[in-house]
């Protein structure tokens, strides 16, 4: 007899999810901002630190927080749902609209987490393919809804791990589609500062629609995890029955309030990163690689005459690190490299050449 106990047979199925890390003196493959937020922003938190009750729980509700966030977006309190990283906003969304008898929609490649979470959550998963270029096939889309019928649809834009960002009419078009099966959307836009688009314009009270932010790309905040969602009310509603009390801790609430004071910079840094991107894009293209169109803060290429494999061991060998997506769905032969400092993205491209020649 066996005296371990046996989790639930679909989690002993499942791998984790993973980013290897290794010792390098160049990291690109995790998407984190390469700068630090501001001086004055880490002082503040510092100052505010030492103000803690830490013998007393949390505000459970955060509303100081997400009253905040609200006002970046335009709407109130109600309408904001934060937690601890944009994934636990997701697995939250799930608990709670997802479920055993229940599925979830994804169209792939596409963020690796919206199936982990599903089926972590006992949801099952139906999954559409893109375009060749890696947009919506609103065709397929309107096959997988209205043949499955899922209760959660997602949609990530910019997309990871392409970079690709939907059209919003195509966006639009997919509201419709979730709508008309009862079923709700999610739009991932955890890049989404980085594109002048957004879902969040198709908000509203009786729209089935939540839209997904994080704090750690644009506002450099990676170790502080945090995220939120953008939805109506009455489903804001729903999730805080599900989410554990207190689950966003004091140091959490005071970071993501205190950010929000430096919007300003946030937004330099983001032109600071898509002057980049774009300048990685122009040396790439010289290159005996395919590269992908990119609305985020990372690249998705694929080596014509040498293999990933090849071309991500022999980058670890000059200390540069970047992810390796071979063996994501549709990507087999990609890479995705994040957009670093400008001295970083110097050393990456120097010791891309030197692999490729």
């Amino acid at each position: 007899m066996n005296p371990r106990p046996m989790p639930r047979e679909s989690i002993a199925l499942m791998e984790g999810y993973h980013s290897p890390q290794l010792e390098v003196e160049v990291r690109l493959n995790t998407n984190e901002s390469p700068e630090p937020p501001p001086a004055e922003f880490r002082a503040a938190v510092a100052d505010a630190a030492d103000r803690v009750g830490w013998h007393r729980y949390p505000d459970r509700s955060a509303m100081r927080l997400r009253t905040r966030i609200g006002e970046l977006h335009g709407v109130g309190p109600e309408q904001v749902f934060a937690a601890n990283g944009s994934n636990e906003v997701l697995q939250t969304l799930l608990l709670t609209y997802g479920g055993a008898g229940r599925t979830a929609a994804v169209f792939e490649p596409t963020y690796a987490l919206h199936s982990h979470l599903s089926r972590i959550t006992g949801t099952s998963v139906v999954t559409g393919e893109r375009g060749p270029a890696f947009a919506l096939d609103i065709d397929e889309t309107r096959r997988v809804i209205q043949s499955h019928k899922p209760e959660v649809t997602f949609l990530c834009s910019p997309n990871s791990p392409t970079g690709v960002v939907d059209d919003p009419a195509d966006v639009g078009e997919v509201l419709g589609l979730v709508s008309g099966v009862g079923g709700l959307l999610c739009v991932d836009e955890a890049y989404g500062q980085f594109n002048p688009q957004s879902a969040m314009s198709l908000l509203g009270d009786e729209v089935p629609l939540v839209v997904t932010r994080t704090y750690s790309k644009t506002w450099a905040m990676a170790g502080a995890r945090l995220g939120y969602l953008v939805g109506p009310e009455w489903l804001v509603g729903e999730l805080e029955k599900v989410v554990l009390p207190y689950h966003l801790d004091a140091m959490t609430q005071i970071a993501g309030t205190v950010a929000l004071d430096y919007v300003d910079a946030m937004q330099q840094r983001v032109q600071r990163l898509v002057a980049e991107r774009e300048r990685l894009v122009a040396e790439l293209a010289k290159m005996p690689v395919e590269v992908w169109p990119s609305g985020a803060n990372f690249v998705l290429i694929r080596p014509e005459e040498v293999s990933a494999e090849v071309v991500w061991q022999k980058l670890v060998d000059r200390s540069v690190l970047v992810r390796n997506c071979s063996s994501w769905p549709r990507l087999e032969g990609c890479l995705r490299v994040t957009v670093g400092t400008p001295r970083e993205n110097d050393r990456f491209l120097e010791a891309l050449r030197e692999v490729l020649t």
